[in-house]
């Protein structure tokens, strides 16, 4: 059995730098570390396939890294069993899950990844399907998936794009921890907000919370730990979360 290796991401875009720019560094050596050569990207949470690959494959080109789409093989599952890495993008989440369903490629991914070791990047849409569900995303359901089980990559689940609330702001609709505490009502799996910027990283049973230095000072680059009948707790870059792994 191969060793989980894991980048998820919050975003793919962050205020202050290019697409892709501020997780460059992580992304390169995330990706040499694994001695990949060809990334094989999954740009289902988009309509625009062929324009998403090339927006992505442009950063993974500059780094030294081949990319292709999965949407242009004759046979997705076949080509995830013999990726060298896997790289699921943002957008819509009900969209990608949907289209993993559809596409029977749940459990080819989950396979790869969690028994053959093979790298797993995802970003926004492609962190929140890499978790148990998909309950606690962001984004509007503009299609129903099977299921909102999805590849339980990691033992819990993740918000991306977290932000805490405005202390003087005016909007009065729900902020991000109340609907984390309504997803607690009815269910118990932990949930980590993961602020624009920041990144889980995970290396076999070790999890560690990675950032960028801010662009614009004072951008808080960090994760806040939501449990079901708890305060919430945040952590900062560098933080090991590896006792999330084992929940």
């Amino acid at each position: 059995m191969g060793k989980r290796q894991l980048l998820l991401m919050s975003s793919s875009a962050v205020h202050g730098f290019g697409y892709l720019e501020h997780a460059e560094s992580e992304l390169s050596s995330f990706l040499k570390h694994n001695s990949v050569q060809e990334v094989l990207f999954v740009p289902y949470a988009l309509t625009d396939h062929d324009g998403y690959t090339e927006r992505v494959g442009s950063v993974l080109r500059k780094l030294g890294f081949g990319c292709t789409g999965i949407h242009t093989a004759p046979d997705p599952v076949r080509a995830v069993q013999t990726a060298q890495a896997i790289y699921i993008g943002g957008g819509n989440t009900f969209l990608l899950l949907d289209t993993l369903y559809r596409r029977q490629l749940v459990g080819p991914i989950r396979e790869r990844v969690l028994h053959h070791g093979v790298p797993y990047v995802g970003s926004s849409a492609g962190t929140n399907v890499a978790t148990r569900t998909i309950q606690t995303t962001n984004d509007m359901p503009i299609v129903q998936p099977a299921s909102f089980e999805a590849l339980a990559l990691v033992p819990f689940n993740i918000n991306p794009h977290y932000l805490d609330p405005e202390p003087n702001g005016t909007h009065k609709g729900e902020t991000r921890p109340e609907r984390i505490n309504q997803f607690h009502e009815l269910n118990a799996a932990p949930v980590l907000g993961l602020a624009e910027g920041t990144a889980l990283f995970v290396d076999g049973d070790r999890a560690t919370l990675v950032g960028p230095q801010p662009a614009v000072p004072g951008t808080p680059y960090d994760a806040r730990l939501f449990r079901k009948g708890e305060e919430s707790v945040l952590y900062k870059v560098g933080s090991d979360l590896s006792f999330l792994l084992r929940e």
